[in-house]
């Protein structure tokens, strides 16, 4: 659990961890194609910005293959492979299915320790620090350019540069996410107000949260997590979209303990004490606010829009009672996602290999994880505003696609699509920062008589520490 509310884990939603975990005893390893991965007998250029040979042979193993529960996603990936495979017939594609390298943090973290990670290896944004730090992964600067990755200059600067270190790039990406304001759309219209232009500040929450508390039966108009790290995320979250920061520009003192940080905590003190708009339990985690908003038992929270797909195919809701705005305040949003990473030591036939197959699968309109018409045929869901990390003229080209095979109502998501708010990346030592800030949000959301100066102080004195001894 970690990076932007452990996106690994939230992507497959508590429910299919245990699923997946499930499988992993089953079957630990699937693979898309015999070999393991080792067999690279090369023959290309060694020149790395030269493209790859069709002729040069390489076995490549790629992990976070679909698993065979995952029964459309799978047919996909072998679809690819085989479509792959017409270009460059000597690229064995080794997929491994191992759901809980991919779900779970500790595992990731003893496969770098152990070198056992795939040539081709997923990987959190916020991962590349410790990546590095284990001597994981391979500069790919020199073999990623407009030939290699065509679109490279229609992908977002900023996505990139959470992949790069000192000038090198070390991954290319294949998601992203920004967070904003989730609502239920039909608690919106039961309390009177317009689900299609959701509020955009915060006092404009507070009043929206007041008005659907107010139609009683256990509805909260607002929920926040305050557990499990997930409370000092969305303190984060929060903080940037009032333009604040969390961490200062040096990476070495924190920087939340000002009136921004004041107002986050005020503003939900005083809607869960003085409006009593919040819902009496606390203490919440990831999951928690998901299942209240699928059951019509809370009107707004802070998410991402694949917080959307999890509702629908685990918790039985329906697309069309979700809308989504803007991150209140609008000075800043948190952004992260996951990447592909390749392993140090590989040749440059097999880093010339990793690079072609995820520019394909990864970063390629209309092919693809971007095939949006084979995505809709296979009854997965097309529609949400992400991945989003494409500018120009591969975002108009993504975003006529993704309309034109929508399962779901795109126009539920067009006051966050028209009112983008910049990213921001998470601070260092995320989760360790998060942990401290838990304890400031619980404070407010469990004690009426919370002493917020007295919580910031605390949590900056803790935060310093941890960014002290980096």
């Amino acid at each position: 659990m970690r990076s932007a509310g452990f996106r690994r884990t939230r992507r497959a939603s508590a429910a299919a961890v245990v699923t997946a975990l499930a499988l992993t005893a089953l079957a630990s390893c699937g693979t898309s194609s015999s070999g393991d991965g080792n067999d690279d007998s090369g023959g290309g250029s060694s020149d790395p910005s030269a493209p790859l040979d069709p002729k040069a042979k390489v076995t490549l193993s790629i992990d976070c293959m679909p698993p065979a529960a995952k029964a459309a996603e799978l047919r996909e990936w072998n679809e690819d492979v085989r479509t792959f495979n017409k270009k460059y017939p000597n690229v064995r594609i080794n997929g491994k299915s191992t759901p809980g390298q991919c779900l779970e943090p500790p595992r990731f973290t003893a496969m770098l320790k152990g070198k056992s990670q795939p040539d081709v290896f997923y990987a959190y944004f916020t991962d590349l620090q410790q990546v590095l730090d284990n001597d994981g992964a391979e500069d790919i600067s020199a073999y990623v350019n407009d030939t290699s990755v065509p679109a490279l200059k229609d992908i977002q600067p900023q996505v990139l540069d959470v992949a790069r270190k000192d000038g090198k790039l070390y991954a290319l990406p294949t998601s992203n996410y920004t967070m904003g304001l989730m609502i239920n759309r039909k608690l919106f219209t039961q309390a009177g107000l317009n689900p299609d232009t959701p509020p955009s500040t915060w006092e404009e929450v507070r009043a929206a949260s007041k008005k659907i508390a107010a139609l009683g039966k256990g509805i909260a108009g607002f929920g926040e997590y305050s557990a499990g790290n997930n409370g000092g995320w969305h303190f984060t979250a929060a903080q940037y979209g009032l333009g604040g920061d969390v961490v200062d520009a040096s990476g070495k003192k924190a920087a939340f303990n000002d009136d921004k940080g004041r107002q986050v905590l005020q503003q939900l003190h005083d809607m869960r004490w003085e409006d009593d708009s919040m819902g009496r339990t606390q203490l919440l985690k990831w999951g928690d606010l998901q299942k209240q908003i699928a059951t019509d038992k809370l009107g707004m929270f802070l998410a991402a829009p694949d917080d959307i797909t999890y509702m629908v195919q685990q918790l039985g809701a329906k697309y069309e009672n979700f809308g989504m705005g803007p991150m209140p305040g609008a000075e800043g949003t948190l952004f992260g996602g996951n990447n592909y990473m390749v392993k140090k030591g590989s040749s440059p036939d097999k880093i010339k290999a990793a690079v072609a197959w995820l520019n394909f699968q990864n970063l390629t309109p209309k092919a693809g994880q971007f095939d949006w018409g084979r995505r809709k045929a296979d009854n997965l869901p097309v529609g949400l505003p992400q991945p989003n990390f494409f500018l120009g003229a591969s975002k108009a080209a993504d975003d006529a696609e993704r309309v034109a095979n929508a399962t779901m109502p795109v126009e539920n998501f067009k006051a966050f699509m028209d009112n983008p708010v910049q990213g921001k990346a998470e601070p260092p030592k995320a989760q360790e920062i998060y942990k401290i800030l838990d304890n400031a949000m619980s404070a407010v959301l469990t004690n009426e008589d919370a002493e917020i100066d007295k919580l910031l102080d605390t949590a900056e004195q803790q935060v310093n520490q941890v960014l002290a001894n980096q």
